[in-house]
């Protein structure tokens, strides 16, 4: 741990060199810090956010709060909640308190989008969450956002229909494979899984798992890695699994993704913690039917994080020290945790970044989809699996976007190699220097 977290931290400072970030505050200096409640009225700070029980932990907030109120919008995921981010950044009427994936914190930061939390924050992060998840979020001795959650990957069967075609859960990828062969062979409606196309953050777990790189530092320069030998590999297996019918390949979160698993013609999917949630809201029928397990490996026990988010403050907010203080709630507090988990409308199973907090979530959350199976207790063991190293890029929403669109046209291999393309077209755009 200590030469990897060494070795993170040389990197981390070359990445911020290659981010243009160390001349700069990136934003920091834009926003102003006001102690809330010290004119004697409430502070109203804005949060938007799509996360699951966002609504339920604001509620507890402000119940529980008197100098700070928090006004909560919801925002979609993906590229066109960034999207709306930036484009409130830019308009001068961004939220205090936005979500931001950890893959999307180094392009934001570069941006300009976010606020320098080292002051308000910095202490926290050191404090509270394991180093492998302060790297994250923090570049250069910079605090840029708060961790959310972890999110190592997590593998989903049906318990029922495994026994029913005498699979055994598969440790490896080449047992995968061969009970994917055995399902087929059993039943040519059925399959064992479900790869989708349309989801570029799944394969980046992949390919982390498997040893890949997507991007590193050399200097002030970015390398960006793709398509090395350990993302080409797992693009081939998944091509394999495609071209010989072993898998489904849905849509990623669609109509026809779920019928199949309700329908029980997909017996297993690959998933992470904070899939258990919508689970139990779009498969509820299903409770007791389904177990979690480490997700299949290369020979070696390892994951990539499938997701995970943190908090920050976005450039503009005039309300920074109240932003931090929200944040710091959320990420630090157990009734946070409990609130969040007890939204009826949109819960959440996410595990937290904080190891502190992970007994809380456990025990509040609900076991019994799971027929009595501990989720957070094999999530938190994965964490430790998670392979250290992985870089995430200056403009990886536009690289995740060549991955999807080609790999709905020519597959995964040409996905990765199109992400490539892209991500070194979108580093010099940028105007950042480019490793040759």
């Amino acid at each position: 741990m200590s030469r990897s977290s060494r070795s993170f931290r040389i990197a981390a400072t070359a990445t911020l060199a290659a981010l243009g970030l160390l001349a700069t505050a990136c934003g920091g200096g834009e926003g102003g810090s006001s102690d809330a409640g010290s004119d004697g009225k409430p502070v109203t700070i804005t949060y938007w956010t799509w996360t699951g029980g966002a609504k339920a932990t604001v509620d507890e907030f402000n119940r529980t709060h008197k100098n700070i109120q928090v006004k909560f919008t919801e925002i979609p995921g993906g590229a066109d909640g960034y999207s709306k981010l930036s484009s409130g950044v830019k308009a001068g009427n961004a939220p205090d308190v936005a979500t931001v994936e950890y893959q999307m914190v180094p392009e934001f930061a570069s941006q300009g989008n976010l606020v320098d939390l080292t002051e308000h924050a910095g202490d926290t992060v050191k404090e509270k969450f394991p180093k492998p998840i302060q790297d994250l979020v923090t570049f250069g001795g910079k605090t840029w956002t708060v961790p959310f959650d972890a999110a190592p990957q997590v593998y989903y069967y049906r318990t029922d229909l495994f026994k029913k075609y005498g699979i055994e859960v598969p440790k490896t990828w080449d047992e995968f494979r061969v009970a994917a062969e055995k399902v087929k062979k059993a039943d040519k409606n059925v399959r064992l899984a479900n790869m989708p196309k349309s989801d570029p953050a799944l394969l980046a777990s992949l390919s982390w798992q498997a040893g890949g790189k997507w991007f590193s530092t050399q200097g002030d320069a970015w390398k960006p890695g793709v398509d090395d030998a350990a993302s080409k590999k797992v693009a081939a297996y998944w091509d394999g699994l495609v071209k010989d019918d072993l898998v489904q390949s849905y849509t990623g979160y669609s109509p026809e993704e779920t019928k199949a698993r309700v329908e029980g013609t997909t017996l297993s999917f690959l998933g992470a913690s904070w899939s258990a949630a919508g689970m139990k809201t779009n498969l509820p029928d299903l409770a007791g039917k389904w177990a979690a397990a480490p997700m299949p490996h290369w020979g070696t026990p390892a994951s990539g994080n499938y997701g995970g988010s943190s908090y920050g403050v976005l450039k503009g907010s005039k309300n920074v020290a109240a932003a931090a203080e929200f944040i710091t709630w959320l990420t630090t507090n157990g009734d946070a945790v409990k609130a969040r988990l007890s939204d009826p409308k949109k819960p959440s199973s996410a595990l937290p970044a904080n190891p502190e907090m992970r007994a809380v979530a456990a025990a509040k959350f609900d076991t019994a989809y799971f027929g009595g199976q501990d989720l957070y207790k094999l999530a938190s063991e994965q964490v430790d699996t998670i392979v250290p190293g992985w870089t995430w890029g200056p403009n990886q929403m536009d690289v995740y976007t060549a991955i999807q669109d080609e790999s709905a046209k020519t597959g995964f291999a040409g996905g990765v190699t199109a992400g490539q393309a892209k991500a070194k077209s979108g580093i010099q755009e940028r105007g950042l220097k480019l490793a040759e």
